[in-house]
């Protein structure tokens, strides 16, 4: 293994909206902990939540919560890991194991859980610390560039989706072909579902097709509602894009007992008849991410079937660029970081 230095580079949001690079010391993982010598990570849109500082945040903050790289040294009581293997940091930073949610085994619900790169320093960096209990397994068929955006995008679509009511052959309607939306169009398409693509325009149709796909309704020219029940019904409508307004507007879509799960996080709010709620015994419900097994799971699952994000590579010292550009919504659809 290459000796590590006794600094390394990192992009650290100082103020709001502002990120800097810097060296930073190497120190040692605390007990609990790994050490992990980074080789990829994704630009979320939640990362926003630290340099917008939407989270109360204590500059300064590395951001990043899609890192993937390798540990370079473990803390006293870590069991189950080793170094030189290849792991995975998503959103959540790892469960305490005795809150009522973990006791009740909803790890995602840790009443003591932090947020990588909010309430601790993230993957916009060469080296990053990460307990244990939050590492997920990375495939040796998942390259780190690949693997990085599924630990946050890819983890969300397919966890909603495993954890829905719909079986194989429903019709799944995956609203927005964007960073999120273009994967769980392909994790859709590959657990059996009908998949009918929501998005605005006719220039996504062949996009949405060539990602899985059966229908495409673009929502500017057609009701969405209208069609999706001209199709059956939708068991679910998985709301990927950040419109509370284009959400609700899927609710009548939803054939009876039907869900919409909410994965983006709208401004507006989302405003529903209960009327339509009531007939019919429709339910909206949100979803935030999946536990490390779950993101094992993921991973694996994406290796077998070809599940992969479109991706922007981006060498670390133009972070800030790759940031300014994907909160422009001019990603294609999710950007990498990578550390050589």
């Amino acid at each position: 293994m290459t000796q590590m230095r006794s600094t390394y580079r990192a992009v650290q949001a100082v103020s709001k909206g502002k990120l800097e690079i810097v060296e930073k010391p190497l120190v040692p993982p605390p007990a609990g902990h790994v050490r992990i010598r980074v080789e990829a990570c994704g630009v979320c849109h939640s990362d926003s939540g630290t340099v917008e500082a939407v989270f109360p945040i204590q500059w300064p903050r590395v951001p990043g919560h899609e890192a993937v790289g390798r540990i370079d040294a473990l803390g006293d009581g870590v069991q189950g890991w080793k170094i030189g293997q290849r792991v995975g940091v998503g959103f959540l930073g790892g469960s305490c194991g005795y809150c009522q949610p973990c006791r009740s085994g909803d790890l995602v619900s840790c009443q003591n859980q932090e947020f990588t790169g909010i309430q601790h320093d993230g993957g916009y960096a060469e080296v990053m610390i990460a307990k244990a209990s939050g590492l997920m397994s990375v495939p040796d068929a998942l390259s780190s560039v690949d693997a990085a955006p599924l630990l946050c995008a890819g983890l969300t679509t397919f966890s909603a989706l495993r954890d829905s009511p719909a079986k194989a052959g429903d019709l799944v309607a995956v609203l927005g072909i964007g960073g999120l939306g273009h994967l769980g169009v392909q994790y859709a398409r590959h657990m059996g579902f009908e998949v009918a693509a929501i998005g605005l325009g006719a220039d996504i149709a062949e996009l949405a097709k060539k990602l899985g796909a059966h229908h495409y309704i673009d929502s500017s020219t057609t009701d969405s509602a209208k069609a999706l029940q001209a199709l059956g019904g939708a068991a679910v409508v998985l709301a990927t894009a950040p419109a509370g307004k284009a959400m609700a507007q899927t609710l009548k879509g939803l054939r009876p007992r039907g869900a919409i799960i909410a994965l983006g996080v709208a401004e507006e709010p989302l405003e529903l008849a209960s009327v339509d709620l009531i007939f019919g015994s429709r339910v909206v419900a949100g979803a935030l991410t999946g536990d490390p097994a779950t993101g094992d799971a993921s991973l694996q699952f994406s290796a077998l079937t070809g599940v992969a994000a479109m991706i922007e590579k981006v060498p670390l010292a133009e972070a800030p660029a790759a940031y300014a550009k994907m909160m422009a919504g001019k990603a294609r659809f999710r950007m990498v970081l990578t550390m050589t």
